[in-house]
Protein backbone atom coordinates (compact mmCIF):
# COMPACT_ATOMS: atom_id res chain seq x y z
CA UNK A 1 0.00 0.00 0.00
CA UNK A 2 1.24 3.48 -1.08
CA UNK A 3 1.23 5.79 1.97
CA UNK A 4 3.78 8.70 1.45
CA UNK A 5 3.32 11.30 -1.35
CA UNK A 6 5.59 14.16 -2.17
CA UNK A 7 4.22 16.54 -4.39
CA UNK A 8 5.74 19.26 -5.61
CA UNK A 9 4.10 22.81 -6.03
CA UNK A 10 1.95 24.45 -3.97
CA UNK A 11 -0.33 26.76 -6.22
CA UNK A 12 -3.64 24.67 -7.05
CA UNK A 13 -3.27 21.55 -8.36
CA UNK A 14 -0.61 21.00 -5.59
CA UNK A 15 -3.35 21.55 -2.65
CA UNK A 16 -6.26 19.88 -4.21
CA UNK A 17 -4.07 16.67 -4.78
CA UNK A 18 -2.88 16.84 -0.78
CA UNK A 19 -6.73 17.63 0.49
CA UNK A 20 -7.99 14.52 -1.80
CA UNK A 21 -4.71 12.10 -0.57
CA UNK A 22 -5.39 13.33 2.92
CA UNK A 23 -8.78 11.75 3.49
CA UNK A 24 -7.72 8.53 2.64
CA UNK A 25 -5.05 8.65 4.93
CA UNK A 26 -1.79 9.45 3.09
CA UNK A 27 0.95 10.86 4.41
CA UNK A 28 1.34 14.08 2.07
CA UNK A 29 4.09 16.48 1.73
CA UNK A 30 4.10 19.58 -0.70
CA UNK A 31 7.40 21.00 -1.96
CA UNK A 32 7.23 24.47 -3.20
CA UNK A 33 10.09 26.41 -4.99
CA UNK A 34 8.88 29.74 -3.53
CA UNK A 35 9.23 31.34 -0.55
CA UNK A 36 5.72 31.80 0.43
CA UNK A 37 2.29 31.01 -1.38
CA UNK A 38 1.90 33.29 -4.05
CA UNK A 39 -0.60 35.66 -3.85
CA UNK A 40 -2.50 37.98 -6.29
CA UNK A 41 -3.04 36.26 -9.80
CA UNK A 42 -5.87 36.99 -12.37
CA UNK A 43 -9.16 35.48 -11.74
CA UNK A 44 -9.78 32.20 -12.39
CA UNK A 45 -13.70 30.59 -13.47
CA UNK A 46 -15.42 27.24 -12.82
CA UNK A 47 -18.21 26.16 -14.50
CA UNK A 48 -20.77 22.63 -14.62
CA UNK A 49 -18.92 19.81 -13.07
CA UNK A 50 -15.88 22.26 -12.43
CA UNK A 51 -18.49 23.20 -9.27
CA UNK A 52 -19.45 19.75 -8.50
CA UNK A 53 -15.76 19.43 -7.27
CA UNK A 54 -15.26 22.36 -5.47
CA UNK A 55 -18.61 21.17 -3.20
CA UNK A 56 -17.55 17.65 -2.97
CA UNK A 57 -14.69 18.99 -1.17
CA UNK A 58 -16.89 21.26 0.87
CA UNK A 59 -14.98 24.52 -0.20
CA UNK A 60 -17.92 25.90 -2.73
CA UNK A 61 -19.30 28.36 0.15
CA UNK A 62 -16.10 29.65 0.81
CA UNK A 63 -15.13 30.03 -2.30
CA UNK A 64 -17.86 32.26 -2.89
CA UNK A 65 -17.94 34.43 -0.08
CA UNK A 66 -14.51 34.94 -1.85
CA UNK A 67 -15.96 35.39 -5.52
CA UNK A 68 -15.07 38.81 -7.29
CA UNK A 69 -18.94 39.11 -8.26
CA UNK A 70 -17.93 40.99 -11.52
CA UNK A 71 -19.94 42.39 -13.70
CA UNK A 72 -19.71 43.23 -17.55
CA UNK A 73 -16.71 43.70 -19.29
CA UNK A 74 -16.85 46.46 -21.67
CA UNK A 75 -14.96 46.00 -24.91
CA UNK A 76 -13.44 49.43 -26.06
CA UNK A 77 -12.35 50.54 -29.68
CA UNK A 78 -8.35 51.76 -30.24
CA UNK A 79 -10.15 55.48 -29.57
CA UNK A 80 -11.53 54.51 -25.85
CA UNK A 81 -14.90 54.18 -27.29
CA UNK A 82 -17.30 51.37 -26.25
CA UNK A 83 -17.85 48.83 -28.68
CA UNK A 84 -19.71 45.91 -27.26
CA UNK A 85 -20.42 44.58 -23.15
CA UNK A 86 -20.40 40.92 -21.82
CA UNK A 87 -22.07 39.59 -19.80
CA UNK A 88 -20.88 38.46 -16.51
CA UNK A 89 -21.60 34.80 -17.11
CA UNK A 90 -19.91 34.85 -19.69
CA UNK A 91 -16.49 36.02 -18.69
CA UNK A 92 -17.26 34.74 -15.03
CA UNK A 93 -18.67 31.47 -15.29
CA UNK A 94 -20.43 30.39 -12.08
CA UNK A 95 -18.13 31.40 -9.82
CA UNK A 96 -14.94 33.26 -10.13
CA UNK A 97 -12.05 34.31 -7.30
CA UNK A 98 -9.02 35.15 -7.43
CA UNK A 99 -6.19 32.68 -8.08
CA UNK A 100 -4.26 33.55 -5.00
CA UNK A 101 -7.09 33.70 -2.56
CA UNK A 102 -8.06 30.20 -4.23
CA UNK A 103 -4.38 29.09 -3.27
CA UNK A 104 -4.89 30.67 0.16
CA UNK A 105 -8.62 28.29 0.45
CA UNK A 106 -6.26 24.90 -0.54
CA UNK A 107 -3.57 25.87 1.73
CA UNK A 108 -6.16 26.50 4.79
CA UNK A 109 -8.35 23.60 3.75
CA UNK A 110 -4.68 20.90 4.24
CA UNK A 111 -2.28 22.61 6.29
CA UNK A 112 -3.02 20.97 9.15
CA UNK A 113 -2.91 17.55 7.41
CA UNK A 114 -0.28 18.58 5.11
CA UNK A 115 3.96 19.19 5.63
CA UNK A 116 5.09 21.82 3.68
CA UNK A 117 8.14 22.81 2.58
CA UNK A 118 9.02 26.08 1.17
CA UNK A 119 12.06 27.63 -0.53
CA UNK A 120 13.07 24.17 -1.63
CA UNK A 121 12.37 21.99 -4.96
CA UNK A 122 13.44 18.68 -6.11
CA UNK A 123 16.76 18.41 -8.30
CA UNK A 124 16.71 14.44 -8.16
CA UNK A 125 14.08 11.16 -8.66
CA UNK A 126 15.50 7.16 -9.11
CA UNK A 127 12.68 5.03 -8.90
CA UNK A 128 13.12 1.76 -6.95
CA UNK A 129 11.23 -1.61 -6.84
CA UNK A 130 9.53 0.14 -3.88
CA UNK A 131 9.47 3.69 -3.99
CA UNK A 132 11.07 6.68 -5.47
CA UNK A 133 14.75 8.12 -3.57
CA UNK A 134 14.19 12.08 -3.93
CA UNK A 135 17.14 14.73 -3.44
CA UNK A 136 16.27 18.79 -2.67
CA UNK A 137 18.18 21.68 -3.56
CA UNK A 138 18.45 21.91 0.07
CA UNK A 139 16.75 19.65 2.23
CA UNK A 140 17.72 16.38 3.54
CA UNK A 141 16.85 13.57 0.91
CA UNK A 142 13.69 11.21 1.35
CA UNK A 143 12.19 7.91 0.14
CA UNK A 144 8.40 8.19 -0.79
CA UNK A 145 5.86 5.72 -2.30
CA UNK A 146 4.64 8.53 -5.03
CA UNK A 147 5.38 11.76 -6.47
CA UNK A 148 3.07 13.87 -7.64
CA UNK A 149 4.12 16.56 -10.14
CA UNK A 150 1.78 19.58 -9.67
CA UNK A 151 4.46 22.50 -10.22
CA UNK A 152 2.99 23.98 -13.55
CA UNK A 153 3.74 24.75 -17.47
CA UNK A 154 7.39 24.60 -16.62
CA UNK A 155 7.29 21.49 -14.26
CA UNK A 156 11.03 20.18 -12.87
CA UNK A 157 9.67 16.99 -11.96
CA UNK A 158 8.14 16.91 -15.28
CA UNK A 159 11.66 17.25 -16.44
CA UNK A 160 13.55 14.74 -14.54
CA UNK A 161 10.72 11.57 -15.34
CA UNK A 162 9.83 12.56 -18.77
CA UNK A 163 12.52 14.95 -20.72
CA UNK A 164 13.09 18.24 -21.18
CA UNK A 165 10.56 20.78 -21.74
CA UNK A 166 11.48 21.27 -25.28
CA UNK A 167 10.31 17.58 -26.34
CA UNK A 168 6.64 18.99 -25.30
CA UNK A 169 5.98 22.37 -25.69
CA UNK A 170 4.20 23.96 -28.74
CA UNK A 171 4.74 28.04 -28.84
CA UNK A 172 1.03 29.62 -29.76
CA UNK A 173 3.03 33.06 -31.09
CA UNK A 174 1.63 34.93 -28.00
CA UNK A 175 2.61 36.32 -24.70
CA UNK A 176 1.12 37.21 -21.90
CA UNK A 177 1.48 39.14 -18.51
CA UNK A 178 -1.01 40.20 -15.44
CA UNK A 179 -0.34 41.72 -12.71
CA UNK A 180 -1.95 44.62 -9.78
CA UNK A 181 -1.60 48.00 -10.38
CA UNK A 182 -3.55 50.98 -9.05
CA UNK A 183 -7.08 51.45 -10.10
CA UNK A 184 -6.85 55.12 -11.66
CA UNK A 185 -9.97 54.86 -13.43
CA UNK A 186 -12.07 53.56 -10.03
CA UNK A 187 -14.11 50.86 -12.05
CA UNK A 188 -16.36 48.81 -9.40
CA UNK A 189 -16.84 45.08 -10.37
CA UNK A 190 -16.37 45.72 -13.75
CA UNK A 191 -13.59 45.27 -16.36
CA UNK A 192 -12.33 46.82 -19.97
CA UNK A 193 -10.67 45.49 -23.02
CA UNK A 194 -8.16 47.19 -25.26
CA UNK A 195 -6.64 47.02 -28.59
CA UNK A 196 -4.22 47.82 -31.00
CA UNK A 197 -3.37 45.78 -33.09
CA UNK A 198 -1.24 42.48 -32.46
CA UNK A 199 -1.42 43.65 -28.48
CA UNK A 200 -4.43 43.52 -26.27
CA UNK A 201 -4.91 44.88 -22.04
CA UNK A 202 -7.81 43.66 -19.92
CA UNK A 203 -8.19 46.17 -16.50
CA UNK A 204 -10.74 44.51 -14.18
CA UNK A 205 -11.38 45.85 -10.62
CA UNK A 206 -13.71 44.60 -7.70
CA UNK A 207 -13.12 47.72 -5.94
CA UNK A 208 -13.39 51.15 -6.52
CA UNK A 209 -10.48 52.08 -4.04
CA UNK A 210 -8.73 48.61 -4.59
CA UNK A 211 -6.26 47.30 -6.93
CA UNK A 212 -6.80 46.67 -10.27
CA UNK A 213 -5.84 43.39 -12.12
CA UNK A 214 -4.20 44.20 -15.79
CA UNK A 215 -3.56 41.53 -18.06
CA UNK A 216 -1.18 41.68 -21.32
CA UNK A 217 -1.81 39.81 -24.26
CA UNK A 218 0.42 40.53 -27.28
CA UNK A 219 1.80 38.59 -30.41
CA UNK A 220 4.99 37.55 -29.71
CA UNK A 221 7.39 35.51 -32.45
CA UNK A 222 11.08 34.74 -31.27
CA UNK A 223 11.26 36.39 -28.32
CA UNK A 224 14.67 36.33 -26.11
CA UNK A 225 14.62 37.01 -22.29
CA UNK A 226 15.38 35.03 -19.06
CA UNK A 227 12.18 34.31 -17.35
CA UNK A 228 13.17 34.47 -14.32
CA UNK A 229 15.15 38.39 -14.67
CA UNK A 230 11.75 40.66 -13.79
CA UNK A 231 13.37 43.57 -14.38
CA UNK A 232 14.58 42.43 -18.10
CA UNK A 233 10.78 41.19 -18.38
CA UNK A 234 9.22 44.24 -17.30
CA UNK A 235 11.76 46.38 -19.95
CA UNK A 236 10.14 44.04 -22.85
CA UNK A 237 6.79 44.34 -22.00
CA UNK A 238 7.08 48.14 -22.01
CA UNK A 239 8.90 48.24 -25.57
CA UNK A 240 6.23 46.14 -26.99
CA UNK A 241 3.74 48.58 -25.59
CA UNK A 242 5.43 51.58 -26.19
CA UNK A 243 3.23 54.23 -27.86
CA UNK A 244 -0.09 52.13 -27.12
CA UNK A 245 -2.66 54.75 -26.32
CA UNK A 246 -5.75 54.83 -24.32
CA UNK A 247 -4.51 54.45 -20.86
CA UNK A 248 -1.27 52.35 -21.23
CA UNK A 249 0.78 54.50 -20.46
CA UNK A 250 -0.27 54.51 -16.99
CA UNK A 251 -0.38 50.96 -16.25
CA UNK A 252 3.22 50.97 -17.67
CA UNK A 253 3.65 53.35 -14.88
CA UNK A 254 2.27 50.59 -12.56
CA UNK A 255 4.11 47.55 -13.61
CA UNK A 256 7.49 49.25 -13.14
CA UNK A 257 6.55 49.00 -9.78
CA UNK A 258 3.89 45.51 -9.53
CA UNK A 259 5.64 43.21 -7.14
CA UNK A 260 3.35 40.51 -8.45
CA UNK A 261 4.16 40.31 -12.06
CA UNK A 262 3.28 37.21 -14.16
CA UNK A 263 4.57 36.45 -17.41
CA UNK A 264 5.29 33.70 -19.69
CA UNK A 265 4.69 32.96 -23.34
CA UNK A 266 1.12 30.59 -24.33
CA UNK A 267 2.23 27.26 -25.10
CA UNK A 268 0.52 24.47 -25.23
CA UNK A 269 2.30 20.90 -23.27
CA UNK A 270 1.56 17.55 -24.89
CA UNK A 271 2.80 14.42 -23.31
CA UNK A 272 1.77 10.90 -24.90
CA UNK A 273 1.54 9.59 -20.99
CA UNK A 274 0.85 11.78 -17.50
CA UNK A 275 2.41 9.00 -15.62
CA UNK A 276 5.82 6.81 -15.40
CA UNK A 277 6.32 4.22 -12.48
CA UNK A 278 5.34 5.87 -9.77
CA UNK A 279 5.41 9.20 -10.84
CA UNK A 280 1.87 11.28 -11.84
CA UNK A 281 1.61 14.99 -13.24
CA UNK A 282 -1.37 16.62 -12.45
CA UNK A 283 -2.61 19.88 -14.16
CA UNK A 284 -0.42 22.23 -16.26
CA UNK A 285 2.43 19.71 -15.63
CA UNK A 286 0.86 17.27 -17.54
CA UNK A 287 -1.13 19.08 -19.85
CA UNK A 288 -0.45 22.72 -19.69
CA UNK A 289 -3.24 24.31 -22.29
CA UNK A 290 -2.66 28.09 -22.04
CA UNK A 291 -5.72 30.85 -20.95
CA UNK A 292 -9.08 29.59 -22.18
CA UNK A 293 -8.76 25.58 -21.51
CA UNK A 294 -10.57 25.72 -18.15
CA UNK A 295 -6.88 24.50 -16.56
CA UNK A 296 -7.52 25.38 -13.24
CA UNK A 297 -11.31 23.71 -13.07
CA UNK A 298 -9.36 20.10 -14.92
CA UNK A 299 -6.46 20.39 -12.74
CA UNK A 300 -8.75 20.27 -9.50
CA UNK A 301 -11.23 17.68 -10.99
CA UNK A 302 -8.14 15.45 -12.13
CA UNK A 303 -6.35 15.77 -8.34
CA UNK A 304 -10.11 13.85 -7.89
CA UNK A 305 -9.95 11.26 -10.08
CA UNK A 306 -6.12 10.51 -9.31
CA UNK A 307 -7.01 9.99 -5.46
CA UNK A 308 -10.16 8.24 -6.03
CA UNK A 309 -8.80 5.90 -8.29
CA UNK A 310 -5.78 5.15 -6.03
CA UNK A 311 -8.93 4.32 -3.41
CA UNK A 312 -10.34 1.99 -6.00
CA UNK A 313 -7.91 0.10 -6.71
CA UNK A 314 -6.61 -0.79 -3.40
CA UNK A 315 -3.41 1.88 -3.72
CA UNK A 316 -2.43 -0.03 -6.51
CA UNK A 317 -0.88 2.91 -8.23
CA UNK A 318 0.12 0.98 -11.78
CA UNK A 319 -3.79 -0.04 -11.70
CA UNK A 320 -4.76 3.61 -10.79
CA UNK A 321 -2.06 5.45 -12.57
CA UNK A 322 -3.61 4.01 -15.60
CA UNK A 323 -7.32 4.41 -15.39
CA UNK A 324 -6.39 8.05 -14.42
CA UNK A 325 -5.18 8.25 -18.03
CA UNK A 326 -7.72 7.19 -19.58
CA UNK A 327 -10.40 9.32 -17.09
CA UNK A 328 -8.51 12.82 -17.73
CA UNK A 329 -7.08 12.85 -21.19
CA UNK A 330 -10.49 13.58 -23.39
CA UNK A 331 -10.80 16.97 -21.05
CA UNK A 332 -7.23 18.00 -21.21
CA UNK A 333 -7.33 17.32 -25.53
CA UNK A 334 -10.65 19.18 -25.19
CA UNK A 335 -9.27 22.31 -23.20
CA UNK A 336 -6.27 22.57 -25.34
CA UNK A 337 -8.72 22.38 -28.13
CA UNK A 338 -10.62 25.34 -26.62
CA UNK A 339 -7.81 27.12 -25.79
CA UNK A 340 -6.36 26.93 -29.24
CA UNK A 341 -7.34 30.45 -30.73
CA UNK A 342 -6.70 32.14 -27.32
CA UNK A 343 -4.02 34.09 -28.40
CA UNK A 344 -5.40 35.16 -31.62
CA UNK A 345 -8.96 36.01 -30.17
CA UNK A 346 -7.44 38.57 -27.24
CA UNK A 347 -4.65 40.24 -29.38
CA UNK A 348 -5.72 39.94 -33.48
CA UNK A 349 -2.66 40.77 -35.14
CA UNK A 350 -4.62 42.43 -38.50
CA UNK A 351 -7.22 45.52 -38.82
CA UNK A 352 -9.85 42.74 -40.38
CA UNK A 353 -9.06 40.31 -37.41
CA UNK A 354 -9.73 43.06 -34.87
CA UNK A 355 -13.37 44.12 -36.63
CA UNK A 356 -14.33 40.16 -36.99
CA UNK A 357 -13.69 39.26 -33.10
CA UNK A 358 -15.62 43.09 -32.55
CA UNK A 359 -18.06 41.71 -34.44
CA UNK A 360 -18.19 38.67 -32.87
CA UNK A 361 -18.14 39.81 -29.56
CA UNK A 362 -21.30 41.98 -30.35
CA UNK A 363 -23.24 39.02 -31.54
CA UNK A 364 -22.67 36.90 -28.38
CA UNK A 365 -24.40 39.04 -26.72
CA UNK A 366 -27.20 38.57 -28.91
CA UNK A 367 -30.04 36.23 -26.62
CA UNK A 368 -29.53 33.56 -29.53
CA UNK A 369 -25.64 33.62 -29.49
CA UNK A 370 -24.87 34.19 -25.89
CA UNK A 371 -26.81 30.63 -25.62
CA UNK A 372 -24.30 28.95 -27.73
CA UNK A 373 -21.32 30.09 -26.17
CA UNK A 374 -22.99 29.21 -22.95
CA UNK A 375 -23.43 25.62 -24.14
CA UNK A 376 -19.91 25.56 -26.05
CA UNK A 377 -18.04 26.70 -22.47
CA UNK A 378 -20.34 24.03 -20.70
CA UNK A 379 -19.59 21.26 -22.88
CA UNK A 380 -15.89 21.54 -22.66
CA UNK A 381 -16.22 21.37 -18.70
CA UNK A 382 -17.98 18.88 -18.65
CA UNK A 383 -16.13 16.71 -20.59
CA UNK A 384 -14.86 14.81 -17.48
CA UNK A 385 -18.03 13.37 -15.91
CA UNK A 386 -16.66 12.70 -12.04
CA UNK A 387 -17.27 9.43 -10.81
CA UNK A 388 -18.45 8.99 -7.35
CA UNK A 389 -15.39 7.30 -5.46
CA UNK A 390 -16.76 8.08 -2.01
CA UNK A 391 -13.94 9.43 -0.69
Amino acid sequence: MNRTVLISGASIAGPSTAFWLNRLGYATTVVERAPALREGGQAVDFRGEQVSVLRRMGLLEEIRARQTSMGEQHILDASGKRVASLPASMISGEVEIQRGDLSRVLYEATKDRTEYVFGDWITSLTETASGVEVTFAHGAPRTVDLVIGADGLHSGVRALAFGPESRFRTEMGYACAGFSAPNHLRLDHTGLIYNVLGRGVTYAAQDPDGPANIGFVFAADGLTYDRKDEDQVKRLIAEVYDGVGWEVPRLLEGLRDAADLYFDELAHVYLPRYTSGRVALVGDAGWGVGPGGGGTGLAMMAAYVLAGELAAAGGDHAVAFERYESEVRPAAEAGAKQAKGTGPFLAPRTARGLWLRNQSHRMLTTRVFSGVFDKMTLKAANTLKLKDYGI
